[in-house]
């Protein structure tokens, strides 16, 4: 069994590790597409359009870093922000009722010394700790679902260029 000093360490470790890995991802992306290539010359008879990106990947990914959700609605996906605030609302409420069980059987365990409450705290502290990790997890799926729908936004199936037939596509917009 893990001592509360020890589960400490660890979160602390597994928060600080997880930061790590993320700047890692953004600084390692960054670094692929910060240069171009300068030699390349492009004939302009031939290139008639540029293609633009109306939505900014890290545009979104910011945003849903700061409010989860908002990434959503940048990019026009509005029927996900409900969903992400939903589940990180259950998560949160879980986590805290857990929380609150865990310390009231603590202070019990402390009083009383009995088995069964020291099973009843360990259950509720590993149940609290269990919807921390789904907490984290939701909100990194918030994040890369923002980044892939800004990258998807603009992307189109108009028509099969083989057969000249028209393909289906299926935008809500509200």
């Amino acid at each position: 069994m893990m001592n509360l000093k020890d589960y400490l360490n660890f979160l602390k470790l597994l928060i600080a590790n997880t930061i790590k890995i993320i700047a890692f991802i953004f600084l390692f992306n960054f670094s692929l597409f910060s240069q171009q290539d300068s030699t390349a010359i492009q004939d302009t008879s031939t290139t008639s359009e540029v293609f633009v990106m109306q939505k900014s990947p890290w545009g979104a990914v910011a945003r849903s870093a700061i409010i989860p959700g908002l990434g959503q609605i940048y990019n026009e996906s509005y029927w996900k922000a409900p969903v992400v605030w939903g589940f990180m609302g259950y998560f949160v409420y879980v986590w805290i009722d857990n929380n609150n069980n865990y310390l009231d059987y603590k202070d019990l365990y402390i009083q009383s010394g009995t088995s069964r409450d020291k099973d009843y705290r360990d259950f509720y502290r590993d149940q609290r700790d269990e919807f921390a990790i789904y907490i984290v997890l939701t909100y990194m799926l918030n994040l890369v679902d923002a980044y892939v729908d800004a990258h998807m936004f603009d992307f189109s199936v108009n028509e099969n260029y083989m057969t000249n037939t028209k393909m289906l596509n299926v935008r809500i917009n509200f």
